[in-house]
């Protein structure tokens, strides 16, 4: 049946949903990338809770969904932005969702990291020595848990340091007392504008510098890099910069194909909020190129970043609406409900375009549920034929 999906400008469109989705099924592990899928929470829609209160979330459900991705081949990068770190959930929803997710990724053989930020600073400017602190505090809990740590980007660190110095310095002691190779997440402020100036300069050359200076100080402790700047040219440039032996996990929601299809002279692995959406043909595409079949991965792959394009449009920190809302009509969750009240972040038309651009790409196991709960929310809306 034709859906009349509203656009930008008011205007109804009809269009007539897929019926078949496209065959995905598990397969063998990756040979020739590391992929993590940055897994979003499923809150829970029950509970009585307002923005500002603790998040209250659906752990069933929510781990369900880890094991989604573990099934197709995919690491879980844990309790990062994607799961609404900073917006909704906080440190301690955190260290469970933490705790929770690495005992079941122990017993599903599933791989996983998981972000190491300082969020727990919530009482206005924090010292150096507090930043630490907050950091050592969040390692602790992902090393005892038996997770790979990353170490994500520090609104505290951000607002705190006055010089390059100040980010040597704490990352140095951190990178000193780590247990094992951790992952170094540099995320740019399209993604929180908190975050303007990290590595002690606005001026991104000026910042890279101080980034390799960090890993170059430590490659023994640095298994690799995330870098969410979504600039293709600039990520490329820092890859052919690293250390022998460190990795760069690209975590541009832009141009991911390119980037980890590589060329001559490397390539990237991956850490992407879009493969959460994406995960059995993001899977089966790599596996394509495990094969050495780089056409074919492209084949695959680059049809999907239109829809992340969308998804991850400015206010880019409010893609976590889009990826929820998508789990919710791939069915992975029985509402679209989530932590923070952020299923308001985006518009009917915004959501409208996101499905559509979804269902071409055959991203629903099952179209009819998806196009029945699309017809929920365009009526909840007010929308009628």
């Amino acid at each position: 049946m034709t859906l009349h999906l509203p656009d930008a400008h008011g205007t109804l469109r009809a269009y007539e949903p897929r019926t078949e989705p496209l065959a995905s099924t598990p397969g063998a592990p990756f040979t020739s990338r590391t992929v993590f899928s940055a897994a979003h929470v499923v809150a829970d829609p029950y509970a009585d809770t307002t923005p500002d209160s603790p998040a209250a979330v659906d752990w069933d459900a929510t781990l369900a969904f880890r094991r989604h991705l573990w099934a197709h081949g995919l690491g879980v990068a844990e309790a990062m932005d994607t799961a609404q770190r900073g917006m909704g959930l906080d440190w301690a929803g955190a260290a469970e969702l933490i705790r929770r997710s690495a005992a079941e990724a122990k017993a599903a053989g599933g791989r996983i990291a998981c972000g190491v930020g300082t969020d727990q600073l919530t009482d206005g400017p924090a010292t150096l020595a507090e930043v630490r602190a907050a950091y050592e505090e969040q390692l602790a809990v992902v090393e005892e848990s038996g997770a790979q740590a990353i170490l994500m980007a520090s609104r505290a660190l951000a607002a705190t340091a006055r010089c390059p110095e100040d980010y040597l310095e704490v990352y140095g002691h951190l990178l000193r007392q780590a247990a094992e190779p951790v992952i170094l997440h540099w995320l740019g402020p399209m993604f929180d504008p908190a975050l303007e100036g990290y590595w002690g300069a606005s001026d991104l050359d000026a910042a890279t510098v101080t980034f390799l200076d960090v890993i170059a100080a430590h490659p023994d402790k640095v298994d690799g890099i995330k870098v969410s700047l979504l600039d293709a040219r600039r990520e490329t440039d820092l890859r052919r910069r690293l250390p022998k032996g460190v990795r760069c996990y690209t975590g541009d929601d832009f141009h991911y194909p390119e980037l980890i299809a590589g060329d001559d002279q490397g390539f990237s692995h991956a850490l992407l909020g879009i493969f959460d959406p994406l995960g059995p043909l993001a899977a089966e595409a790599v596996r394509v190129l495990d094969t050495g079949d780089t056409d074919g991965f492209r084949a695959l792959l680059d049809p999907t970043v239109e829809l992340s394009r969308h998804l991850f449009q400015a206010p880019t920190r409010y893609y976590k609406t889009g990826v929820v809302f998508l789990a919710w009509l791939a069915g992975h969750q029985s509402h679209f409900t989530m932590v923070g009240g952020l299923q308001s972040a985006r518009s009917l038309p915004h959501l409208a375009r996101a499905y559509e651009l979804a269902d071409r790409l055959g991203l629903f196991p099952d179209p009819k549920l998806a196009e029945d709960r699309m017809r929920t929310l365009l009526h909840l809306y007010g929308v009628t034929p």
